[in-house]
């Protein structure tokens, strides 16, 4: 990659975007905060699906917002929603305050979903550099493994007794780092590709429609990454917590299980464009889901066996690692340019109500036991596996081809 461009520029600030940016404090007891604060395990599934809710109603308007004013107004916009629903936590002690928190922060991640992608493949075109888009984002992801292990060790052992001002103590230093990252969203520089676009936004839609209907191979991908993402790392990352502690692992010792976990995902992150120079993408992306498929039957089998729960885990958080990055590539090379942040949120919807459909499955099976969860988590990620990855999908012809029978 080349230096001092729009593009390393642009990498180096989401970076530290990233960083401080994802951080949480409260991650490493964030289920058992719900449960302190009164929330079932059928509650925590009706919050996320608040969440989920939140970024169907939000994705398509946010995605033609960023087409349309730019990447660096989206992040703004996004920050300042975050930013506001993390201090909902401070006072939250119900269920409609929880929902009320989880519809604000899901909406927020709208206004970066896509914007985010379109800001880094774009800069990266202006300097003929597209085709190392998955190392960039391996680069930025890789931030968030950084952040996760400073907070995850602080977090854990600060609220190792699960006391009131324990959790408030974390919710604060949460929402201080967020600020910041406000403040590093005024650096972006938008590319000139991304902000020439200022067509109708219906037009924008139905644009990103037909980048859809016109590449089902895209379509495709996008259901394997999210029928295996959505059990393996939204669903299993809520609810690994109570199954570390009933595996017999202490509080504090969570976070150090999520630094570990952090440092893995780091140099797996870092790594990406060594895995990608000797395998295939699509072998690639066939392995880590069976390995995450792999993961959630050793949970569902294996729960009072803590070795075997940890092996596990520091196997989910490798494919979580690596198959997001790839598929940001194998897509961004199919999506044109002028829609490119609008189609990823008409496949973010799609993705929204995948999350709707699975978490209100999950939440009958909740009320028997863990085990039951992880095992439909497996199912469901089986069948993401097993959809095909097709070769022949990528590279910068077929974006060049969909362009021109999008016009």
């Amino acid at each position: 990659m080349k230096k001092q461009t729009i593009a390393t520029h642009n990498i180096s600030i989401l970076f530290w975007v990233q960083f401080f940016g994802t951080i949480s404090f409260l991650q490493p007891v964030m289920t058992l905060f719900y449960m302190e604060r009164g929330l079932t395990a059928a509650n925590i599934f009706i919050v996320m699906m608040c969440w989920s809710g939140a970024v169907l109603v939000g994705e398509i308007p946010a995605g033609v917002f960023a087409d349309r004013f730019g990447a660096k107004l989206s992040f703004l916009t996004g920050s300042i929603i975050k930013t506001f629903s993390i201090s909902i936590l401070l006072f939250a002690d119900n269920l409609w305050l929880f929902c009320l928190y989880s519809l604000l922060n899901g909406l927020s991640v709208t206004f970066f979903s896509g914007a985010d992608e379109a800001l880094i493949y774009e800069s990266l075109k202006e300097n003929n550099e597209q085709h190392v888009m998955d190392q960039a984002m391996g680069k930025i992801q890789s931030a968030g493994f950084i952040s996760m292990l400073i907070a995850v060790i602080f977090g854990s052992y600060f609220a190792k007794d699960l006391r009131e001002e324990q959790f408030t103590l974390l919710i604060v230093l949460g929402i201080i780092f967020h600020l910041v990252e406000l403040a590093l969203l005024f650096f972006i520089k938008s590319p000139k590709k991304l902000s020439s676009y200022r067509e109708e936004s219906f037009s924008q839609v139905i644009e990103g429609i037909k980048v859809i209907r016109k590449a089902p191979q895209l379509l495709v991908m996008f259901l394997n990454v999210s029928l295996v993402f959505i059990p393996a790392s939204a669903v299993y990352d809520t609810f690994n917590q109570p199954l570390f502690t009933s595996a017999g692992l202490p509080v504090f010792a969570i976070g150090i299980m999520y630094a570990l976990a952090a440092i893995l995902g780091y140099f797996s992150s870092i790594s990406i464009g060594w895995l990608t120079s000797r395998f295939p993408r699509a072998i690639l992306m066939n392995v880590t889901g069976g390995l995450a498929v792999g993961g959630l039957l050793l949970s569902t089998f294996f729960g009072d066996t803590l070795w075997v729960i940890l092996g596990a885990f520091f196997m989910l958080r490798f494919v979580r690692a690596i198959r997001y990055p790839i598929y940001s590539q194998l897509s961004n090379d199919i999506i044109p340019s002028h829609v490119r942040a609008t189609t990823i949120s008409l496949l973010s919807v799609l993705d929204s109500i995948l999350d709707l459909i699975i978490f209100g499955t999950l939440s009958f099976v909740a009320v028997k036991s863990l085990p039951f969860v992880f095992a439909g988590c497996a199912c469901i990620a089986c069948i993401g596996t097993f959809l095909p990855i097709q070769k022949n999908a990528v590279g910068v012809t077929a974006q060049r081809r969909m362009s021109r029978n999008i016009k």
